[in-house]
């Protein structure tokens, strides 16, 4: 996930930004886009004649929950959508026009950027350090794969028993998926992919910048890194090259619902739900929040009347996509998030709303406001875990909402193993070679500079992998152990082809096969020795079969396909 997670719908603060307006001349004003939200049982015909009415036109629009594009030009439109009774709500998505760009790029504290940059230089660990390593594995750099291990997703454990079947479809609602990465391209569905973004200027930079010169990118691309990681994690080709993935065999989906710089909209999050409940797929990975509210209020006091209403629609429209994909067959898996968060409890948030950068205020919350989609209808959400099956300082948790924990990194942990750290404390998977050369991540002869990127060439063939750690990277482990449960149980799809089975029977699996762990002792778990200030501090609360650290327990897949 991206700066706290890798996720979202913006809200632009006219004072943050310089805007020239769409138009020019002494009248002009600045046209700006709106996601709107039908209220349910209104026909649609109704709902377009209120757009109108309010002086917008819809550019786009999601009938299957009712959620539309909208362009107007008056800065009052959020709070007139609400008083009409054909509307949920509305919220501001961006102006129109040129804007002085604020570049960032999201999932920082996931890629340890700080780390990466003072890594850099001569004498770095290249894929020839670690091949020897690989020496008699099926794959070179299993043996850096702890966190398959842990799983007991490994060739001779549950790839032996169900690698998974090609008609299992995972979706990966991300920042993308580099399609042509020799570990992804035998399991990827080109022609079932869809982008569902366009590139903002603001945040991903200029268009003519791009390598396709384009704001508007194929369903085959990743320029941000995030989305090709989680990829791989879920199904990484048995092939013989550098890992494997949880689930080896199903096919790979990019719905691709992140900007390149690790933004999640919320008309994109919307669209690739209900996509994804159209088209068959059986299991999709939401790593990320939606932006720009870490999490959404529906009353709170410090927000102002325009910003309470967008946050509702955000609530409403969320779960309408979720509630779709879910009654055709998806299961849903999202990560927990990385704020070390009880989200039965949360107290504050200083984060929000973090579109544009600069527009944020400090608030206090209560267990009424939702991070989503992780808090959302039937999302399965999972906490992160460091090497030695601590949960790691970063990831939220909670009785509430923990459903299962696994494997995501955790570059501090020492406690149990001799690391500390070091990048191998972290999750390996799969990254675009254009990412890598982008940070600068390898030379110009393709080799790594620094210990956080690894290569693996077969002949002519070379692929790289790096180390990113959050909830981002425990979630995917559970979606492919999900879509192991599928390939198992499943049934053929008369319909759509392929296998199906119900949500909840996957559910219920994935939470019955899970190991259970017990809350660490003391409780009140302490990160002091790792250098962490008392509020990371977290308590465990519950049963070794469930609690709010590793939920039902930690995945296996080895058991979820009954060999174990």
């Amino acid at each position: 996930m991206r700066r706290l997670m890798l996720v979202g719908l913006a809200i632009l603060v006219c004072g943050s930004l310089v805007i020239t307006p769409a138009t020019s001349g002494p009248t002009s004003q600045t046209t700006w886009e709106y996601v709107v939200l039908y209220e349910e049982g209104v026909s649609l015909q109704d709902a377009r004649a209120a757009v109108r009415r309010l002086g917008g036109t819809i550019v786009k629009e999601n009938a299957a929950v009712g959620l539309a594009t909208v362009r107007s030009a008056d800065s009052d439109f959020v709070l007139a959508a609400g008083a009409r009774p054909e509307l949920v709500g509305a919220a501001a998505n961006r102006p129109l026009g040129s804007l002085a760009p604020e570049l960032t790029r999201k999932f920082s504290e996931e890629r340890l950027d700080a780390e990466r940059r003072a890594s850099m230089g001569p004498g770095a660990e290249t894929e020839a350090d670690v091949e020897s390593a690989g020496a008699g594995m099926f794959e070179p750099f299993a043996p850096l794969q702890w966190d398959m291990a842990m799983i007991h997703a490994t060739r001779l454990e549950s790839h032996n028993a169900q690698p998974g079947e090609r008609g299992v479809v995972v979706g990966i609602i991300d920042t993308g998926i580099d399609g042509s990465h020799p570990d992804i391209a035998p399991n990827f569905d080109a022609a079932l992919s869809r982008n569902f973004t366009t590139d903002i200027e603001l945040v991903d930079g200029p268009c003519a910048d791009e390598p396709d010169a384009s704001c508007s990118d194929p369903a085959d691309v990743d320029e941000n890194g995030h989305g090709t990681h989680v990829a791989g994690t879920v199904g990484a080709a048995v092939n013989n090259l550098g890992v494997g993935g949880v689930a080896p065999e199903v096919t790979l989906v990019n719905l691709r619902a992140g900007q390149d710089s690790g933004y999640f909209f919320l008309q994109p999050s919307v669209d690739a739900l209900t996509y994804a409940g159209d088209n068959g797929v059986d299991v999709v990975n939401m790593s990320y929040y939606i932006d720009p509210w870490q999490f959404n209020c529906r009353n709170n006091p410090a927000d102002s009347p325009e910003a309470q209403l967008e946050q509702r629609t955000i609530i409403e429209a969320t779960n309408r996509a979720l509630r779709y994909a879910y009654k055709r067959g998806v299961t849903l898996v999202g990560a927990a998030g990385n704020a070390h968060l009880d989200l039965g409890d949360p107290r504050f948030d200083a984060t929000s709303p973090d579109f544009p950068p600069g527009s944020e205020y400090p608030r206090e919350i209560d267990n009424s406001c939702l991070d989503l989609p992780t808090e959302g209808y039937k999302v399965l959400s999972v906490t992160a875990l460091g090497p030695s099956t601590v949960k790691a300082d970063y990831s939220n948790y909670g009785v509430e909402q923990a459903a299962v924990s696994a494997p995501g990194g955790y570059f501090r942990d020492y406690l149990g193993t001799s690391r500390y750290r070091t990048p191998e404390n972290e999750v390996l998977s799969t990254y675009p070679e254009s990412v890598a050369r982008e940070f600068g991540e390898i030379d110009e002869d393709g080799i790594p500079t620094t210990p956080f990127v690894l290569r693996d060439c077969q002949g002519e063939t070379c692929a790289y992998y790096t180390y990113f750690q959050g909830t981002s990277m425990a979630s995917p482990h559970a979606a492919g152990v999900a879509a192991l449960i599928v390939s198992e149980y499943g049934k053929r799809d008369r319909k759509r082809g392929g296998y199906t089975l119900r949500p909840n029977r996957v559910e219920k699996i994935l939470k019955r096969t899970a190991s259970d762990h017990a809350c660490p002792k003391p409780r009140l778990f302490s990160y002091e020795d790792v250098g962490r200030p008392p509020e990371y501090d977290a308590f465990c609360e519950g049963s070794p079969r469930f609690n709010g650290f590793y939920g039902h327990g930690i995945v296996n897949a080895l058991a979820a396909v009954g060999a174990g």
